[in-house]
Parts: C-alpha cells; sequence; structure tokens
C-alpha cells in the first residue's frame, strides 16, 4: 500500500504492526530451529558455529523489521532503508561502552513501532523534496531526527514496560492455580501485542510454576493461531505460528480485540493443567512458548529425567494444545461463527 495523505490511520498503523511482526519471525526462526537443534551439539565446532550466526541475527530484527515496512508502503530502496537506519536507532538494543558497541536483544518493541511510524512520516514528508540529495541526505537525517527522537524517548517508553511487568509481578503472589491460569492467559495475550514477553518475565525474574505456565500459555495460543488461519494461510506460514512465533498475528488482533477471546480460553485451559502437572520455567523460557523448545527444555530440567517426563511434556506442550487447537477452531469458525478464517490471514510476500 503507498502512503499518502488520505491513507487511512488504521491502514497506516495495519501496515506498521504487519512489517514489524514478519520482521520479528523472520529473525527469531532461523535461531528457533537451527539454533536450538544446534546447541544440542555445542561441542562441535561446526554447530557451534551455527548456533552462534543463527543468533546472532536477531539482533537485525529492528532495521530488518524497518526495510520490511519501508517495503509495504512502497517506498525506494534507500527510502526504506532510511526507515531500517532509524529503527536500528530507536529500537534500544544497543549502548556503546569503553569504546566498544554492545549490542543484545531485539530492543523494546513498543519504542521500535513508535520510530518506525515517525520514520515512515518522515521519509514520505521530508524524502520526497530531497531530489538529487535523496542518496546524500535522507540516510543522515533519517538517523539524525526520527532515529534520534526514538532514541531520546527510549527511557519513557521503557518505563511502560517496567509498570506492566510490576502488574505481572503481583499475581505471581496468589494461590498457584490462580496464577497460573491468570499468568497463562496474559502472556498468550501479550505475545501478540508489542509488548515483549520474554522482556516482562526477565524483568520481574519471573521463574518456577509462573513460567511454566506462562510458556505454556503462549504455546497453546500459538497452536490456536495456526488452526485458526489453516485456510487461508497455507501450511508453512500456519506452522510458523509456534514453530516461529504468534507475533504473526499482531495486527489482526489488535485490529479486532474479540479475535483473544477463544485462543485465550485454551491458555486458560493448559494454564490449569500445567499448574497441576507442575511444570516449571525460567525467566527466558516464560515469554517463549514451544517455539525452538525452549520452554519444553526449560520445564525437563525441573523434572526427573526419563522417558514419563518426556511424554508429560509432549502431552503438555504438543499434544494438548494441538487438540484444544482443533476443537476450538470448530466451535468458534465452524459452529458459532463468532470469526472467520480471514481474520487470520496474514500476507508474508
Amino acid at each position: 500500500m503507498k502512503y499518502s495523505e488520505s491513507t487511512p490511520v488504521k491502514d497506516f498503523l495495519l501496515n506498521i504492526l504487519n512489517g514489524v511482526s514478519i520482521g520479528i519471525v523472520a529473525m527469531l526462526i532461523p535461531s528457533a530451529i537451527l539454533g536450538t537443534f544446534s546447541s544440542l551439539f555445542m561441542n562441535i565446532p561446526f554447530f557451534k558455529t551455527i548456533y552462534e550466526m543463527t543468533n546472532f541475527v536477531m539482533i537485525l530484527m529492528p532495521a530488518v523489521s524497518g526495510y520490511i515496512v519501508g517495503h509495504m508502503f512502497e517506498f525506494t530502496p534507500i527510502q526504506s532503508s532510511s526507515v531500517a537506519l532509524a529503527a536500528a536507532v530507536g529500537a534500544g538494543n544497543w549502548s556503546f561502552k569503553n569504546g566498544a558497541f554492545i549490542v543484545k536483544g531485539v530492543g523494546d518493541v513498543i519504542n521500535l513501532l513508535i520510530v518506525i511510524a515517525i520514520a515512515v512520516l518522515f521519509v514520505h514528508f521530508i524524502g520526497s523534496h530531497l531530489g538529487s540529495f535523496t542518496i546524500l541526505l535522507l540516510p543522515s537525517l533519517s538517523v539524525l531526527i526520527p532515529g534520534g527522537i526514538g532514541y531520546l524517548i527510549l527511557p519513557y517508553v521503557h518505563y511502560v514496560t517496567t509498570l506492566i511487568g510490576e502488574g505481572v509481578n503481583a499475581i505471581t503472589k496468589l494461590q498457584p492455580i490462580p496464577m497460573a491460569i491468570l499468568l497463562a492467559v496474559i502472556f498468550a495475550a501479550m505475545i501478540v501485542t508489542p509488548i515483549s514477553t520474554v522482556g516482562i518475565s526477565t524483568a520481574i525474574g519471573l521463574a518456577g510454576l509462573g513460567a511454566g505456565a506462562a510458556g505454556v500459555g503462549i504455546t497453546s495460543l500459538g497452536f490456536a493461531l495456526c488452526f485458526y488461519g489453516w485456510k487461508v494461510n497455507g501450511v508453512g506460514t500456519s506452522l510458523a505460528h509456534f514453530l516461529g512465533s504468534p507475533k504473526f498475528q499482531m495486527a489482526n488482533m489488535m485490529s479486532k480485540p474479540k479475535l483473544l477471546i477463544p485462543p485465550c480460553i485454551n491458555a486458560a485451559i493448559m494454564g490449569f493443567v500445567a499448574s497441576l502437572l507442575n511444570i516449571k520455567g525460567t525467566p527466558v523460557s516464560a515469554g517463549f512458548g514451544v517455539s525452538g523448545g525452549v520452554s519444553f527444555l526449560a520445564a525437563y530440567k525441573f523434572m526427573t529425567p526419563g522417558i514419563t517426563s518426556i511424554l508429560i511434556l509432549l502431552l503438555v506442550f504438543i499434544v494438548l494444545p494441538l487438540i484444544l487447537g482443533i476443537v476450538s477452531k470448530i466451535v468458534f469458525i465452524d459452529i458459532l461463527h463468532f470469526m472467520r478464517p480471514d481474520d487470520f490471514k496474514v500476507d508474508v510476500k
């Protein structure tokens, strides 16, 4: 969709949400698939190198997301690159200490969205007036102005994440079963918003039963979304919802919040199951779900090694979420017509 002054605000925001969603998933999948497999053979140099490569690409997510958004607005390569540069500066995943750059994680997604939105507007209104000086001035101006704004507002935007984390942390004081149910639902809902589930869980040090429930909640939502849009998204894109990240659906969910109700029901059920089976996790695994086997492997470390534990985890992270996803699809799409497969369409072309 080419941007113009007449572009509806909703379409403008959906383009940005879709672009960032695709960027997140595209950067996460190599680590989730290749990185997790290679991590099992870290004593072999070849696999250690693969692990390092796939984890490195994740730090490129802000820039890649910015470029994808530019592409979605039909910007020229230099214009899209300028959006990417602004996104990289304003994402907040880098720092400069002792004469060296330190880059870690993907940054603050909320701030990234704000910066990309500013950069798109900046490139459209300024870039079109630079003429033959575009290639000389636009990248630098994009780093300086939209990127600089993002850099300056980052501490304030990050404070919002901190407040959300404090709210989530309060839930950990509840009794185990209601705590597990609520955390499963909350993390399932957060994974399809600009809020970073990993950022929240690590910030509050969510661990143990709470982390296990959060990971299971995200997993159940991923399976549900996979089946909801199976007819319109195809096999590969559908599987990416739990093999990669459910954030694929961020634009759809935020434009139609009612779509969150069915998968969150599944998350509540799985949070209850996780509490009964004493599924535990770590602050990192709480924000991932089954992607890359992170929550699965973390939970296994808290269990007695053996086939019984593996079967329990397969039941919790694969079998039950899969069954609930299919049942939920039949009930809410085929019978109640509460939603349609088209509601979950993701365009990755």
